[in-house]
C-alpha cells in the first residue's frame, strides 16, 4: 500500500508497477533517466515526480499518470516509485538536500514540517496554483490550513485517508446489527459498541472485531482525540494521563474480553476480516480495494464514537516542491500544473478508498455514487492528524515507539499504566534528541 505497509499488487498491474519496489530499493529510477540526470526531449518540459505508492494505490497512480501524459504532450512525465516509509523519506531528504533530484514529490501532510518546510521544501506559488484552478476555496479547509506554515503554502493536498470501520454485511445481518437500509448501526459509548461486538461474535464464533494490535497508535490516537486529549511535543511531553489511560484501557478490554484478537498484525488483520473470524474491522480506508477484489459484501462507516464524536486518526497525501539551488520557473510551473491536474482527476484516486481533498470532486454526484466510499465521506472532515514534531507523523518515530509499547495492552503483557509510562519515557527521549540538520 502506501499509507501503511504496502499490500501486494493486484492482478492486472503491469510489469513496470510490479518492479517498482525492487528497483527503488536498489536506488534505481523506474522511468526515464535516473534522478538528477534528466535531459529535455525536444521542446517537452520534464516533470520528475517521486512517490511512495505501490500495490493498489500504485496501479491507480500509474493509470492517472498515463492519462496525464496522454493529455499533456508538452510535458515529459518521469515518475519514480520508492518503498513506503523510512526508505522513501530518507531518499526524499537526500534528494531534496541536493536541490536538483526531482521536481515534485509526495509526502504525508503530517511530515511536511518535520521534513523541512522552508529548508528542504519550497513554498508553493499560490498565484500559479490559482491559474490552474486550485485555490483555498477548492480544497478542504482543514488540510489547506495544515499545509500552510508561517503564512506560506508548502503542500498541495491530494486526499484524506483515515481509520474507519469495515463491516461484513452478511455477518452483521445475522447478528441483527444493521439498520433497515443495510448500514451498520451507530453506537455511542463503550458498552453499546461492546454489545454490538458480542452479538457479532455469536455469529462468527471467534471475534466481533479485528484491528492491528501491532499498530495500536492509530486506534489510541483516535480514542484519545475523541476524549478531547491534546499532546504537545516541545521541551517536555504534554499529555493528559487520565484520557490516555481511558484510551489504553479500551484497547485492553476489547482484547482481554475476547471481542478482538490479542495479536493481529498489519497483514493478518484484513485477512482475518476477509476469512470471517470477525464481522467488523478497524483499519485504514486504503484497504477497500482488497475486499472489493475479493467480492465481499461489506460496508464502511467512520471510526465508532467510543468516547464522543466519530473521530479517526489519519493523514493526507500531498504534493510538495523540493528546494532548488537555482530558480527554474518553467519547472515549477510544470510541477504545479501536474499537481492541479491530479487533484481535478482524483475520482480515480478515490476508487482506492482515499477521500479527495479537492471539493468539486468529493461533492460531486459521481463521488456520491461510489459505494462504500460515500458512507464515510463525512469522517474526512474531522481527520485527526498526529501531533506536530519533527519525529511525528506517518512512518515516523513517534508512531513506531507507540506501536511497540501499546501492543502489550492487547496481549495482556502490560497494564495501561505500565504502557503509558513506557510511552512517556520513549517520547521524552525523542523530544530530547536534536532534530536532523
Amino acid at each position: 500500500m502506501n499509507v501503511d505497509p504496502p499490500s501486494a499488487p493486484p492482478p492486472g498491474i503491469g510489469r513496470r508497477s510490479l518492479l517498482a519496489g525492487g528497483l527503488a530499493a536498489a536506488g534505481l529510477a523506474l522511468t526515464g533517466c535516473g534522478a538528477g540526470t534528466a535531459v529535455e526531449t525536444g521542446a517537452r518540459t520534464p516533470i520528475r515526480q517521486w512517490n511512495l505508492f505501490t500495490g493498489g494505490d500504485g496501479a491507480r497512480m500509474v493509470e492517472m499518470h498515463e492519462r496525464f501524459a496522454a493529455e499533456h504532450p508538452e510535458y515529459d512525465l518521469r515518475p519514480t516509485t520508492y518503498l513506503w516509509g523510512n526508505p522513501y523519506y530518507t531518499k526524499f531528504a537526500m534528494g531534496a538536500a541536493g536541490g536538483r533530484s526531482f521536481d515534485i514529490g509526495t509526502l504525508h501532510l503530517s511530515r511536511v514540517k518535520g521534513m523541512g518546510a522552508g529548508t528542504l521544501i519550497d513554498p508553493v506559488p499560490r498565484d500559479v496554483l490559482a491559474e490552474f484552478g486550485i485555490t483555498e476555496e477548492t480544497v478542504r479547509s482543514s488540510l489547506w490550513e495544515k499545509a500552510t506554515v508561517d503564512g506560506q503554502l508548502y503542500a498541495i493536498p491530494l486526499d484524506t485517508h483515515l481509520v474507519v470501520t469495515y463491516y461484513n454485511r452478511e455477518v452483521c445481518e445475522q447478528a441483527g446489527v444493521l439498520e433497515s437500509d443495510g448500514t451498520l448501526v451507530r453506537t455511542s459509548g463503550v458498552e453499546e459498541l461492546f454489545d454490538v461486538l458480542a452479538a457479532v461474535k455469536e455469529v462468527t464464533g471467534q471475534y466481533g472485531i479485528v484491528m492491528d494490535t501491532t499498530g495500536a497508535w492509530r486506534q489510541f490516537w483516535s480514542l484519545y482525540r475523541q476524549l478531547g486529549g491534546e499532546m504537545t511535543l516541545e521541551g517536555e511531553l504534554g499529555i493528559d494521563d487520565d484520557k490516555a489511560l481511558q484510551s489504553l484501557d479500551f484497547l485492553r478490554r476489547v482484547s482481554q474480553e475476547g471481542l478482538a484478537p490479542e495479536a493481529s498484525d498489519a497483514p493478518a488483520t484484513p485477512a482475518n476480516f476477509q476469512n470471517g473470524i470477525a464481522g467488523l474491522m478497524l483499519a485504514g480506508n486504503w484497504e477497500l480495494p482488497t475486499f472489493q477484489d475479493a467480492g465481499m459484501d461489506f460496508g464502511m462507516r467512520p471510526f465508532p464514537g467510543v468516547f464522543g464524536d466519530e473521530l479517526g486518526q489519519g493523514d493526507s497525501h500531498v504534493f510538495v516542491l523540493p528546494q532548488r539551488r537555482d530558480r527554474d520557473d518553467e519547472a515549477v510551473r510544470a510541477a504545479v500544473a501536474y499537481a492541479a491536474w491530479m487533484l481535478k482527476n482524483s475520482l480515480v484516486w478515490a476508487g482506492g478508498g482515499h477521500t479527495p481533498a479537492y471539493l468539486p470532486v468529493v461533492e460531486s454526484e459521481d463521488y456520491a455514487a461510489l459505494e462504500p466510499q460515500s458512507e464515510y465521506r463525512a469522517a474526512a472532515e474531522n481527520v485527526q492528524l498526529d501531533p506536530d514534531a519533527w519525529f511525528s507523523g506517518s512512518a515516523a518515530a513517534l508512531m513506531s515507539e507507540a506501536n511497540s509499547v501499546m501492543a502489550g495492552v492487547h496481549n495482556g503483557s502490560s497494564t495501561p499504566e505500565q504502557t503509558l509510562e513506557s510511552f512517556k519515557r520513549a517520547v521524552q527521549k525523542l523530544i530530547d534528541t536534536p532534530p536532523p540538520a
